[in-house]
């Protein structure tokens, strides 16, 4: 894949003679040298600083992209959420009792899942920068799709268990290599609402699975087998068979070249990105439980097993929505911060419900209405992803950064896999008031957040505006300060 977007030399527009034409760093002489890309940049050769396009010529690439690259990861990212969502859909046609297991057990296999998705991350982040993620992204998705088509063969607790761990690891990392990956084609603003869409594709993803499962699990009994062995079997067969530099600073590393130790240790202690990380540990957590017992919870208000896989399907269609329209929103405005804590406010009175009322006594209907519109709540997700990617201001950075910031949301649900325990059951009031508290924690950590940005960017436009035009130059063509730590970069919030 090329890497630098060029022009032939002779077709290059200049300027001077198209001032509908993008500018470019490389207009100006005095910094343009400090953007060129070294010589083991992939198809350097081509390089030509003289190159434009008109803003007509960008919009009908960003557009060919879209088609030919965001499709595409949409597509795989479905493969993914198709193999991790069917478990609850498993769930309905009793998984748990065939397998002579408790919810203690599914919890446990949750929690397996989550910390070897979580401890693959940064290893898996490390090894599609070094191979490309274009080589590593394929080859993940063979190896879990065969591991998941083998959950037919699960016989008890311990093949359940170690099928979580395989797939844990053979997933992990493949979220953050697919965002590195976009992030080499679209720019931060383009890359928010593009988010907003890949997260849309998890939601696609759960809404086939429960109408696959709806059609599948009526196959139980056939051959003598139960209808979530077919679930896992088909679905893999189905998925196995058939499925830009707009900031100069990205030119300081090529796609291939691997992260070292020093690189490592430079951007995992970069502080300035910490805060993402520890929203990225607790935002979703509120939201977690009530989505993974859904299932489980609509069968015991007494919903069959072909009810309770269509029940799932309306909350996702609204958080398909209300997810679009804040990943939206926030570009709109700018307003990350704010932007991002409304899904806290919008899941409150739905936590507060579920703590005060005896939902023992409430028709099943409200308790499944009140579920609905709590798990519809707009994810964040997209745009603290995108925020992350914006702040980290360098490839070496972002490569890790994204992997940091998706352990912290994978141990956020491991966390959040054992708040609803068998002996809270069925109620977990226990576990509401949990959910509750750390919601209103949540409140005063993206408050915090926005003044900590707010308060670092003070401090570099007061020893910015301290320097003279001269000086300011004389900084940008010999500065040795990379990334999130040079003075004319701002922080976004």
């Amino acid at each position: 894949m090329a890497t630098v977007l060029v022009r032939d030399k002779a077709q290059a527009v200049r300027p001077e003679r198209d001032p509908e034409s993008k500018p470019s760093v490389f207009d100006d002489p005095d910094t343009a040298k400090r953007y060129e890309p070294p010589q083991e940049w992939e198809n350097v050769h081509r390089f030509d600083p003289l190159a434009r396009w008109t803003w007509r010529e960008e919009n009908s690439l960003v557009r060919k992209i879209d088609w030919r690259i965001m499709v595409w990861a949409c597509i795989m990212f479905m493969a993914l959420e198709l193999d991790r969502a069917n478990i609850s859909q498993a769930l309905t046609d009793n998984f748990l009792t065939d397998l002579h297991m408790t919810t203690d057990d599914y919890n446990l296999g949750t929690t397996i899942f989550r910390l070897s998705f979580l401890c693959a991350e940064l290893p898996s982040q490390l090894v599609s920068k070094w191979m490309g993620p274009d080589r590593w992204i394929p080859t993940q998705m063979t190896l879990w799709s065969i591991v998941a088509s083998a959950q037919f063969f699960l016989s008890g607790r311990t093949s359940f268990l170690v099928c979580r761990c395989l797939l844990g690891v053979l997933q992990g990392g493949f979220i953050p290599d697919v965002i590195l990956y976009l992030s080499y084609f679209y720019k931060h603003h383009e890359l928010t609402v593009r988010l907003g869409f890949f997260w849309t594709a998890m939601s696609i993803a759960d809404i086939a699975s429960a109408l696959l499962a709806y059609g599948i699990l009526h196959m139980r009994g056939v051959q003598g087998h139960s209808g979530w062995k077919w679930l896992f079997l088909i679905e893999e067969k189905i998925i196995v068979n058939r499925v830009l530099r707009e900031d100069p600073s990205k030119s300081d590393m090529h796609n291939r070249e691997p992260i070292t130790f020093k690189l490592l240790w430079q951007s995992l202690k970069d502080f300035d990105l910490w805060p993402l990380y520890i929203l990225g540990l607790t935002f979703q957590i509120p939201m977690i439980p009530p989505a993974q017992y859904l299932t489980l919870s609509l069968r015991g208000l007494g919903f069959d097993t072909f009810q309770t896989n269509l029940l799932t399907m309306p909350y996702t269609v609204f958080h398909i929505v209300t997810m679009l329209a804040i990943a939206y929103l926030a570009e709109i405005t700018g307003q990350l911060t704010l932007v991002a804590g409304l899904s806290q406010v919008w899941a409150l009175p739905f936590l507060i419900y579920l703590n005060v009322v005896d939902t023992a006594k409430v028709n099943r209907w409200v308790i499944w209405t009140v579920t609905t519109l709590l798990l519809s709540y707009p994810n964040a997700h997209p745009i603290q992803v995108a925020w992350n990617s914006r702040n980290s201001n360098a490839v070496r950075s972002r490569t890790v950064s994204a992997a940091c910031y998706n352990m912290f949301v994978q141990a956020s649900a491991t966390i959040a896999a054992n708040i609803y325990r068998a002996d809270d059951a069925p109620l977990y009031k226990r576990g509401n008031k949990q959910l509750l508290a750390i919601l209103c924690m949540n409140f005063a950590l993206y408050s915090l957040v926005k003044a900590y940005y707010v308060f670092r960017n003070k401090q570099r436009d007061n020893k910015w505006n301290a320097m003279t035009p001269e000086e300011r130059v004389h900084y940008l063509t010999t500065t040795t300060d990379e990334g999130n730590k040079r003075l004319d970069f701002r922080f976004s919030h």
